[in-house]
């Protein structure tokens, strides 16, 4: 990558977090989201047993993502599109979108599996493994949902349209971390476990190429 295009990419990431700690509310929103969603399983289900742990951290982790990253094209202007076409490159703005969301993920991702563990308690035999993987579906639920943020962009009611091509295709993504958590609750390694976690980051390099590629013919329009 060259050295400009480096340059471009962090002063980006640097300007969305500096948006953010100056919107804090946004931030904190989110937080409330999290801590609220958590607390009101926990007040109808208590502590539930593995799979239904599993299951629960995922589907509360889709949500949180759809919140996280649904603000990213939404809150910039078209006057500000303009003014980063002028300064920076389609490929630039797409991949420091993509950076921010995933280390707003990661830190939700983390927060969420500290709530789950306080409040819902800890069925897990391989707590460090399941550190790892929820840090690899937050990256991966952030990059699909920031790259279908990007084109809902281009028309009205953003938010929605996001909503509506997001779920069809990350149900099979969501299936697939549900699968590759298992392991985490098990005192053993089930088989075949390394071709789907290997495969989940084939997901996310694929994502990641095809924002790369088509969101510059977005970015044209």
């Amino acid at each position: 990558m060259p050295k400009h295009s480096l340059q471009h990419i962090l002063t980006l990431v640097k300007k969305d977090l500096l948006l953010e700690i100056r919107q804090q509310y946004t931030f904190y929103g989110i937080l409330l989201y999290v801590a609220s969603t958590i607390f009101v399983i926990y007040l109808s289900m208590g502590q539930p047993e593995e799979q239904v742990w599993n299951g629960l951290f995922w589907v509360v982790q889709l949500f949180v993502c759809v919140n996280a990253v649904a603000k990213s094209f939404l809150s910039e202007s078209r006057g500000r599109m303009l003014y980063f076409y002028s300064i920076a490159g389609a490929r630039d703005f797409i991949i420091s979108k993509m950076l921010f969301n995933l280390v707003l993920m990661l830190i939700m991702s983390l927060v969420s599996l500290l709530l789950f563990l306080l409040l819902l308690g800890n069925p897990l035999n391989n707590l460090l493994l399941f550190v790892g993987i929820s840090c690899l579906g937050g990256i991966s639920l952030s990059l699909v949902f920031t790259f279908l943020a990007a084109i809902a962009a281009k028309a009205q009611q953003q938010a929605a349209l996001m909503a509506i091509m997001g779920f069809p295709i990350i149900i099979p993504q969501l299936l697939l971390l549900m699968k590759v958590s298992k392991p985490a609750f098990a005192a053993v390694v089930q088989q075949g476990w390394w071709q789907m976690a290997l495969l989940l980051v084939a997901l996310d390099a694929m994502v990641i190429v095809l924002s790369v590629i088509l969101f510059p013919f977005l970015w044209k329009d």
